[in-house]
């Protein structure tokens, strides 16, 4: 396992030659318009790097979840925003590891095309939180369909998704047995029964409200088997955490670079501001945890790969690479200054982009408490 910071040399450059193509005036313009970055994610779609999961049978490239964290990580290195289109990488593995061949050939050729997007995952509801199985939309099955109604919240890019992987009760609640009786679906977004409304968030981050009511999904596209859904939904989560602790490696990386580059170039007092030590280390610092994050990061990538057990090294990964980048963002705002608020200068877009993963796709206390209780043998607390 190559554990250097610019492994996947080609790789890297390949992306890195695509994302230049959309330079820090492009986000800036996407940011201030709060607008969905459409050409970004096309140039990505059609370069295919959101289907590098796919198989090549069916029109992708067949790499691993350790070479798609790195083509994140690199989107968020050059500059830019992964929150648009990462959904597509980790949302690909429910279809890709429970899946029929049916639905596979069905979507899977049209998502390496870039004729579909599956962006979309409909999961938490307003009363339930990050407690999963307190959910209340109900799936019930009426012959060769399934009839939904319910509510989800923070379901991210719906509006630019033809595709969705929805969460439903297909059973009652059963206090002994909590993720049972829940099944996922993969939803055509634009099926009658679903109204969406979208969440202003301090983020340009496109999310929403969604509003089900008898929406009919047919029975074909219940994914594996009925009641099994958390356990299918868990195997993709352990994908979204480790890609997206990529993502904060790359934020991680933008911050100390642009911190580097202005601490040796921005004079006061006659002298380069990183010649003080009270700009140094800090930097040094941020820079350290971010290699360390990034450590935990492969080696959870590697355990998902060879489709081993990695839930703890999942959400250790996303858990030291949110905070280190979060850390770096920090020290990058303060070596600016007041130029740091600056929108010309793209620190304060990133802040705010990178501070996002301290709370979401699940929120620190949440994997604190899972280490505790399934790794350190601690009574559970909830």
């Amino acid at each position: 396992m190559n554990l250097g910071r610019d492994n996947h040399p080609e790789l890297r450059d390949a992306v890195r030659a695509l994302c230049g193509r959309f330079d820090s005036a492009y986000w800036q313009d996407i940011d201030d318009k709060r607008a969905y970055p459409e050409a970004f994610v096309d140039a990505l779609s059609k370069a295919g790097w959101l289907s590098a999961l796919i198989p090549e049978e069916y029109g992708g490239s067949g790499l691993t979840l350790t070479e798609a964290s790195v083509i994140m990580e690199e989107v968020t290195r050059s500059g830019g925003n992964a929150g648009c289109c990462h959904g597509q990488m980790y949302n690909m593995n429910t279809l890709l590891r429970h899946g029929s061949d049916a639905q596979k050939k069905k979507y899977l050729p049209q998502l390496a095309r870039g004729e579909l997007r599956l962006q979309a995952m409909g999961v938490t509801e307003p009363g339930a939180g990050t407690d999963t199985t307190s959910i209340k939309t109900l799936a019930v099955r009426k012959g060769d369909r399934y009839v939904v109604n319910g509510q989800k919240v923070w379901t991210s890019r719906l509006q630019h998704s033809e595709l969705m992987i929805l969460l439903a009760r297909t059973s009652p609640f059963d206090a002994a047995k909590k993720s049972a009786g829940m099944s996922i679906f993969l939803v055509e977004t634009k099926s009658p029964g679903l109204e969406v409304k979208p969440i202003r968030n301090m983020v340009n981050h496109e999310t929403n409200q969604v509003f089900i009511d008898n929406l009919e999904i047919p029975a074909a596209n219940l994914i594996g088997q009925e009641g099994r859904g958390f356990r299918y939904l868990l195997d993709g989560l352990n994908a979204e955490r480790i890609l997206i602790a990529a993502e904060c490696i790359g934020d991680g990386y933008w911050f100390t670079e642009k911190a580097s580059r202005y601490a040796r170039e921005r004079v006061v007092f006659d002298r380069p501001i990183g010649q003080n030590q009270g700009i140094q280390f800090p930097i040094a610092e941020s820079y350290m945890e971010i290699e360390a994050a990034n450590l935990m990061r492969y080696k959870a990538a590697a355990l998902f790969d060879k489709k081993l057990d990695c839930g703890a090294e999942a959400n250790m990964a996303k858990h030291l690479a949110a905070k280190a980048s979060w850390e770096a963002a920090n020290v990058c705002l303060q070596t600016h200054g007041g130029f740091g608020f600056a929108a010309e200068y793209d620190v304060e877009r990133k802040f705010r982009e990178t501070r996002l993963y301290l709370v979401a796709p699940i929120s620190t206390n949440l994997i604190l408490a899972y280490l505790a209780e399934h790794v350190l043998g601690l009574p559970r607390s909830f």
